[in-house]
């Protein structure tokens, strides 16, 4: 085995197509007649067209990142709005903050597939 490849789902690839590419920003490659193809920094992405599917209630794809307010505040400023979750510890902006220091928002696609974006705490070595 060499290289990650990963999955989700969508029955309207052209609202996924808009999404992934110039809200998130992902690197379109092509659209292969089977699915949508993304470069994410070196691991593809495949959306597959799917006429008919139920999406998972848990995170299928998530990012770090350096500084999560900001990613929050980009993708909010260009529509994406954040999950709110009971008995999480959540800011007014949707972040997160876990015991350990983490901070985890959350998100969803056009089809309803949960994202996330996570700025891990710093840790010693």
């Amino acid at each position: 085995m060499k290289r990650v490849v990963t999955f989700l789902l969508a029955k309207d690839i052209d609202a996924a197509l808009q999404f992934y590419r110039d809200t998130l920003g992902l690197h379109f490659l092509r659209d292969d007649g089977f699915a949508l193809v993304f470069d994410m920094n070196g691991t593809m992405l495949r959306i597959n067209k799917m006429p008919e599917f139920t999406p998972a209630q848990h995170t299928v794809l998530g990012w770090t990142c350096d500084d999560i307010g900001a990613a929050v505040d980009d993708l909010a400023a260009k529509g994406v709005e954040f999950n709110r979750y009971p008995n999480m510890r959540q800011d007014k902006r949707g972040i997160c903050t876990f015991p350990n220091g983490d901070n985890v928002a959350w998100f969803k696609d056009p089809e309803g597939n949960v994202l996330s974006l996570t700025q891990l705490a710093s840790r010693e070595a």
